[in-house]
This record gives C-alpha cells, sequence and structure tokens, in this order.
C-alpha cells in the first residue's frame, strides 16, 4: 500500500485525493446521500465515479474521497457504500483497508514531531480524529 501509494504522490506531485482522481480519470459527484452514507465508489461503463455526502465539512470530504480512492486502487471491480453504522462498529477488511489508505495518503510525506501526538499529525493533516486508529 505505501509503494502505490508513493507512486502517486509523486506521479501527480501531490497528496491532495481530489487532484489524484481526476489525474486518474474518476469523477467526482456530489449529493445528499442522507443520514448513514459518506460517501460511495462505483463504476460505470467503464466510467469511475467518487460520490460524496454534499453536506459533510471539508475535512471528511476531502477524507472520503482519500477513502473513495483507496477503494478504486485496491479493490477493482468492487463498488462500495461507506456506511456510518459500518465505518465505526463493525468495520469489514475492504473498508479498513481504505481508511488506511485514506489516512496513510494524507499523511504521506509527514511525521509525528518528538512531542506531537498522533491525533496532532492527523489534524495538520487535515485527517478527521476518528480516523486515528488507522494511523498504524
Amino acid at each position: 500500500m505505501d509503494k502505490l501509494i508513493l507512486r502517486l504522490v509523486r506521479k501527480f506531485q501531490t497528496r491532495d485525493p481530489f487532484v489524484i482522481a481526476n489525474g486518474l480519470g474518476i469523477h467526482i459527484r456530489y449529493a445528499d446521500l442522507g443520514h448513514e452514507t459518506r460517501g460511495f465508489y462505483y463504476k460505470k461503463l467503464r466510467r469511475r465515479f467518487i460520490v460524496i455526502h454534499e453536506r459533510l465539512p471539508d475535512d471528511w470530504q476531502r477524507f472520503v474521497c482519500a477513502h473513495e480512492l483507496g477503494h478504486d486502487r485496491l479493490h477493482p471491480g468492487f463498488s462500495r457504500f461507506w456506511l456510518d453504522e459500518q465505518s465505526f462498529i463493525n468495520v469489514g477488511k475492504y473498508e479498513r483497508q481504505a481508511n488506511k489508505f485514506a489516512v496513510r495518503l494524507l499523511t504521506s510525506g509527514d511525521t509525528i514531531g518528538r512531542s506531537e501526538s498522533i491525533g496532532e499529525l492527523l489534524q495538520r493533516n487535515g485527517v478527521p480524529k476518528e480516523m486515528d486508529k488507522f494511523y498504524f
């Protein structure tokens, strides 16, 4: 996973998931997805889409984009809905991997300072604090 992320960051000269998704030809859409869905990834007729809940704060939209980009890179051929109830309580294998991908992408090239916590590193990189368990 780390090599994949490094290749993406080097190729696109950024760790911004929106820029990377655009560079990969993935279309980003926004919609009101209700109370339990933050975003999802799907393919239709060889076109790839990431749909993000339009009412999420900016840091969560960025994280969801990175998470769904993780599904595209790690789980080709699968479409996934990211449900809140599964994301925090009973996270499945693919969701854990996508969360880890997102955290690693958004923090790539940055390290924890000597007297810094993981939470501070995540906050500095715009990663929601709830994702700290996916840092390692």
